[in-house]
């Protein structure tokens, strides 16, 4: 049992959705909070979000709005980014332990010492990395501007790329730019493979093959169309097609069905144990903890003031580079 703030009165363990649905809604006009989710969540956490979108939306989201309060739900490296932007509003969090195996594979002593092997490198950070991360590099991208910004770096100048070895090469082999990779990867869109991927191109001969740069280079050269999450979802709604394997995280296909009632979204196939790449992180938000963290006002996203200003600096750039 626990005792709601705005009532007074106690709330029983278990609620329905519609119940959450209620008092979220309520505890977000009080507290004047503007709830951010990605894609990727659970459909009941984009229900409520009052704004969902890629890792670029969302920092744009994050960077201008009127709210006292940042309710983001996704994981921990884009509530951070919320923060780095804001550091006088409240950011919270529904699972502080929802975080990024990718972050996690670029640590920061490793890296620091990995850009000092190249000093005269401009160095390009995807935002799925720590905020320590964020403050060794020249510019932040995602997966939606990384090509727009590295096509804005000078010939001459070296480029260094982390943390996602797939996306950079995709962006190397798009710009025909040669870029220092460091060798992290997205464990959700590596896992997708070429052998099942055609498997399933065999069994739905209609559907075109979309995917994200995150995937494998063998995967992508089988795709109709190659984009960032937010571009891929743009592709169903414009292409003539009535079918799609979607070769990304499949919480999108929520937004694709909303989109396109009519359309059909098959889910890329992982291999044949696991029908279904899924990110587990994204998946830890539930309509549970984000009342929960609404009501308590907890967990918090906390940033030093030393790291957010040099964090700063490459996301500010990010923005900048981007086209609007």
């Amino acid at each position: 049992m626990t005792s709601d703030i705005s009532t007074g009165s106690v709330i029983p363990g278990v609620l329905s959705n519609d119940e959450l649905f209620s008092k979220v809604h309520r505890l977000k006009k009080e507290m004047n909070a503007l709830i951010l989710a990605h894609y990727y969540t659970l459909p009941e956490i984009q229900q409520a979000a009052d704004i969902v979108g890629d890792s670029l939306a969302l920092a744009r989201a994050a960077e201008k709005n009127d709210a006292e309060v940042i309710v983001f739900a996704g994981v921990y490296f884009m509530a951070e980014t919320a923060k780095i932007l804001n550091p006088s509003k409240l950011v919270l969090m529904p699972d502080e332990y929802a975080g990024c195996p990718l972050a996690d594979s670029c640590p920061t002593d490793d890296f620091r010492a990995f850009r000092e092997r190249w000093p005269e490198a401009v160095v390009i950070t995807y935002i799925n990395s720590s905020a320590e991360i964020k403050a060794l590099s020249d510019i932040t991208c995602t997966s939606s501007n990384a090509e727009h910004i590295v096509r804005q770096i000078p010939a001459d100048r070296q480029i260094i790329f982390g943390p996602d070895r797939n996306l950079g090469g995709y962006i190397a082999r798009k710009t025909g730019r040669e870029m220092i990779l460091w060798q992290g990867y997205c464990y959700v869109h590596d896992a997708f493979s070429e052998s099942a991927i055609l498997d399933a191109c065999r069994q739905y001969p209609d559907a075109e093959l979309i995917a994200h740069p995150e995937c494998r280079e063998e995967v992508l050269r089988h795709a109709a169309f190659t984009g960032s999450t937010q571009k891929l979802l743009d592709y169903t709604v414009s292409s003539p097609s009535r079918s799609f394997i979607i070769a990304t995280e499949p919480g999108i296909i929520y937004e694709m069905q909303k989109r396109s009632p009519d359309k059909k979204f098959i889910p890329a196939p992982k291999d044949p144990d696991n029908p279904r790449s899924v990110c587990k992180q994204m998946k830890q938000n539930t309509l549970g903890k984000l009342y929960q963290c609404m009501l308590e006002r907890k967990p918090e996203i906390l940033v030093g003031e030393k790291l957010r200003n040099e964090a700063l600096g490459s996301i500010r750039r990010m923005l900048e580079m981007s086209p609007s």
